[in-house]
């Protein structure tokens, strides 16, 4: 494995899978350094772009860029995932581990779960 791409197992469940092909696993590859804009542009960093570490910012709008298939608005809220999703860090929750802030490492496994039912 390159050093320069990270390789995540990502879980989504509580009903958030069906925003995802109604795939409950999905494993993905994302770049080590991104955007600190957190843009998901394919295209390569140039010199100049400011890049930071892979963090859960960055890979919740890499989801919804390029695995979210509709209703964004069911998964990310204000730049981060709407209120009543519990994301677990390698089955840790991710408000111990730094939220969004988390600096990714390759094998990480990032389960989303929905807490919310209609009724």
């Amino acid at each position: 494995m390159s050093l320069d791409v990270l390789s995540l197992k990502i879980e989504f469940g509580g009903g958030l899978e069906l925003l995802f092909s109604n795939q409950r696993s999905h494993n993905v590859t994302i770049p080590s350094k991104v955007r600190r804009d957190d843009s998901t542009s394919l295209l390569p960093l140039e010199d100049g772009i400011e890049t930071k570490p892979a963090d859960i910012t960055y890979l919740i709008h890499h989801l919804r860029d390029h695995l979210l298939k509709e209703r964004s608005e069911l998964f990310i809220e204000n730049k981060t995932v709407r209120p009543g999703i519990l994301v677990l860090v390698n089955d840790t929750d991710w408000e111990l581990e730094g939220e969004g802030d988390y600096a990714l490492r390759n094998g990480d496994e990032i389960v989303f779960i929905s807490t919310l039912h209609g009724g």
